[in-house]
């Protein structure tokens, strides 16, 4: 009866060392749930019972962007000087506060405002002999405009027929072709445009340029065709005076004075005596 009870015995439990369990832990404790522990079931979905997929939602087409004019910020309209080519230009002070617009032979320069034709030079006087300020520019109109502005446009390949000193234009108005007169000889074609204002021709450096020109440009070609230099030119005669002294290429260049030429001496001829 004994033998039977321990037969049964090791038949039941798992071989192993008196007083260490056999059975994994992990089985031990889903053998023996904690204390206090709840054993939930989760039913399994009926059929139907699946969430419902979210439905594609298509956004209201909107209406088209109003577009709305750039305000206006002066009297004044502004066009950009070169008309009718591809242009390209530097925004940065390089010598001069001026410009150069590059642009093909032939291109239109027209008058940037409203304003009386001041000066028209339609001869390349320039050489580089002497390179003299005054002459740097070759062929060129300067535009006085009624918003008290002086615009010129300089390096011109040739001046339009009618445009003299005192002749009215307006904006937009055709005044040159596009070249490379002047100390731009050796470069490929361009328009020198420069801001300033009214003075004597005898001060041919303010008329080169005083007020930087690039803020305008871009704003007269991509933006607001009102923005206008009239403040700033103001601004800037109170604080150098209407005829500032030149500063940045001044002088010219010196000419050599001629060798006087020394006629050869003629040969002393011998006396010779007079036979009576």
């Amino acid at each position: 009866m004994t033998g039977a009870v321990l037969a049964a015995g090791a038949c039941g439990s798992p071989a192993g060392v008196a007083g260490v369990s056999t059975v994994p832990p992990a089985v031990a404790a889903e053998a023996a749930p904690a204390p206090d522990s709840v054993t939930a079931t989760i039913p399994a979905p009926e059929p139907g019972d699946e969430p419902a997929a979210t439905p594609a939602v298509t956004p209201p087409k909107g209406d088209e962007p109003v577009q709305v004019p750039p305000p206006k910020v002066s009297e004044f309209t502004y066009t950009f000087p070169v008309q009718g080519c591809d242009t390209s230009y530097q925004s940065k002070l390089l010598v001069l506060p001026k410009t150069t617009i590059w642009a093909a032979k032939g291109c239109s320069f027209v008058s940037p405002v409203d304003g009386v034709v001041h000066e028209v030079n339609i001869k390349n006087r320039w050489r580089p002999s002497t390179d003299r300020g005054q002459d740097r520019e070759g062929r060129f109109v300067t535009v006085l405009g009624d918003d008290g502005v002086l615009y010129l446009g300089g390096h011109l390949d040739a001046v339009a027929p009618g445009v003299a000193p005192g002749v009215r234009v307006k904006s937009g108005q055709v005044l040159g072709q596009v070249g490379n007169s002047g100390n731009a000889r050796d470069t490929a074609s361009n328009l020198y445009f420069a801001i300033s204002w009214k003075t004597e021709p005898s001060l041919w450096w303010v008329r080169r340029g005083m007020v930087e020109p690039w803020d305008y440009l871009d704003a007269w070609l991509k933006g607001n065709r009102t923005l206008s230099p009239a403040a700033e030119t103001r601004a800037l005669i109170e604080r150098v005076g209407a005829a500032p002294k030149c500063a940045i290429l001044c002088a010219a260049k010196a000419t050599p004075d001629p060798k006087p030429t020394r006629r050869a001496k003629k040969p002393v001829e011998e006396s010779k005596p007079v036979t009576p």
